[in-house]
C-alpha cells in the first residue's frame, strides 16, 4: 500500500469515526427520550435505563454504520477533488480503478466491523435486552412500589401510594381500574399490603372506600371496607412469549438443522433463512456504499456550482438499492428457497459500481463518435 493509500485511508477512517458518532449520538437522543419516559415513568433507576440504553446501542449502532460509510466516502472524494489532488493523482497516470482500492479498503473493514454486531454482538445484546425487559416486567417492586407518583402498570390501571414506611406497609393508597368499558372502580384505602400468594400477588387494603361507577345509567355506588383484597397477579404478568427467537441467537448458534431451530422458536423457515443470510448480505451492502459514493464523484466533470448532482446521483442509487433489499425480505420470509435473492442487491451494486469505474477510466467508450462526411 502506497503513502496515497494510507494516507485516504486514514482520511475515510477519520471522516467515518467523525460521521458515525454524530449519527449514533442523534438516534440515540432520540431513543434515550422515549425510553427515559418509559422507564422512569414506570418507576425504574437510571441505572436501568442507562443499561437498556446501553444494550440497544449494537443494533443502532449496525443501522448508522452504512450511512455514515457513504457520507464518509462522499465528503472526503469531494474534498479531495476540491483540493486538487485527485487531480494530481490523475495527472501521474493513477487511474480510477487504482484510485478506488484504498476505498474498497475502507468498505471492507467497515464490513468487518459490522459483521462482528450482526453475526455475535446484536444478537447477544438483544438477548439481553429480552431477559431484562422480561425481569422488569415481573417485577413487583418497581412497578408499584414508587412513592409519590402515579403509576400505570397497565392499560386502564392506575395506582399511587404517598408512602412507603420501612416495613412494608403501603399508606394512603389509591387504585383506579378502567379496564371495564361499562364500569370504572376506585379504591381508596389508608394502608395497604402487597401479599404473594404461589404464583399469583394480592394487594391487600384496610380501611377504605370502593366506588364504582356505571357509564350506562350513570350511577354511582360506594362502599366501605376494613379489608378487601384485590388480585393484581394481572396487572404484572406479562406473556412469556416463544423461549427463544432467531433475533437473539447469534450465527454460530443457528448452525443447526432448521427444522429444529423453527420448532424450537416457532418462527417458519422463512424468517430463519432471512435472518441469517440478512447478517451476511448487510455487510456486503456496506462495500457498495462506499464503492457508490467513490465511483460517482469520480466520474462527474467539473463544475463550478460542486458536485450536487453527484452526490444527489449517488444518494438516489443508495436508496434505490436499500429499497429493493427492504422490498426482498418479505418474499425470503414466505418461502426459504428464495434466500439467494437477500445478495441481489449487493450485486446490482457492485455491476454500476464496475460500470462507473469503467465509464471513468474509458470515457471515449461512452462518447458519441462524429460522423465523417463522404465526398
Amino acid at each position: 500500500m502506497t503513502k496515497f493509500d494510507r494516507y485516504l485511508l486514514s482520511q475515510l477512517l477519520v471522516l467515518f469515526g467523525f460521521f458515525a458518532l454524530v449519527l449514533v449520538s442523534l438516534f440515540w437522543i432520540n431513543r434515550a427520550v422515549l425510553l427515559f419516559d418509559r422507564l422512569i415513568g414506570d418507576g425504574q433507576s437510571a441505572l436501568v435505563f442507562l443499561e437498556f440504553t446501553a444494550l440497544g446501542l449494537p443494533k443502532l449502532i449496525t443501522t448508522v454504520l452504512p450511512i455514515a460509510t457513504f457520507a464518509a466516502s462522499v465528503y472526503v472524494i469531494n474534498r479531495l477533488g476540491n483540493e486538487s489532488e485527485l487531480t494530481v493523482m490523475q495527472a501521474t497516470g493513477t487511474g480510477p480503478w487504482r484510485l478506488a482500492r484504498p476505498v474498497l479498503a475502507f468498505g471492507l473493514i467497515v464490513a468487518a466491523m459490522l459483521s462482528v454486531l450482526t453475526h455475535v454482538l446484536d444478537p447477544l445484546a438483544q438477548r439481553q435486552l429480552s431477559e431484562r425487559e422480561a425481569e422488569i416486567s415481573q417485577n413487583l417492586s418497581a412497578r408499584l412500589l414508587s412513592e409519590g407518583a402515579f403509576l400505570h402498570p397497565a392499560d386502564g390501571v392506575t395506582f399511587y401510594t404517598r408512602e412507603i414506611s420501612k416495613d412494608g406497609v403501603l399508606r394512603d393508597v389509591f387504585l383506579s381500574d378502567r379496564r371495564d368499558p361499562a364500569q370504572g372502580v376506585i379504591y381508596t384505602a389508608a394502608e395497604a399490603y402487597l401479599v404473594r400468594t404461589g404464583a399469583g400477588t394480592t394487594l391487600i387494603m384496610v380501611d377504605g372506600l370502593a366506588q364504582r361507577l356505571t357509564t350506562v345509567d350513570a350511577r354511582l355506588a360506594t362502599a366501605k371496607f376494613r379489608d378487601f383484597s384485590f388480585d393484581i397477579s394481572a396487572l404484572v404478568r406479562r406473556d412469556a412469549g416463544p423461549a427463544m427467537s432467531v433475533g437473539h441467537l447469534t450465527t454460530p448458534e443457528m448452525m443447526i438443522p432448521w427444522d429444529t431451530l423453527a420448532r424450537r422458536t416457532q418462527q417458519s423457515r422463512g424468517d430463519i433463512a432471512e435472518e441469517f443470510h440478512a447478517r451476511f448480505a448487510q455487510p456486503i451492502f456496506t462495500v457498495v456504499a462506499a464503492m457508490i459514493g467513490f465511483s460517482t464523484l469520480i466520474i462527474g466533470s467539473f463544475s463550478r456550482f460542486g458536485v450536487w448532482r453527484e452526490v444527489v446521483i449517488a444518494f438516489g442509487l443508495l436508496i434505490a438499492i436499500d429499497g429493493l433489499r427492504s422490498g426482498l425480505v418479505g418474499v425470503v420470509r414466505a418461502d426459504a428457497a428464495m434466500w439467494p435473492l437477500l445478495y441481489l442487491p449487493g450485486a446490482i451494486g457492485a455491476v454500476l459500481i464496475c460500470a462507473m469505474l469503467a465509464h471513468a477510466a474509458n470515457p471515449a467508450w461512452f462518447r458519441r463518435r462524429p460522423q465523417v462526411a463522404v465526398a
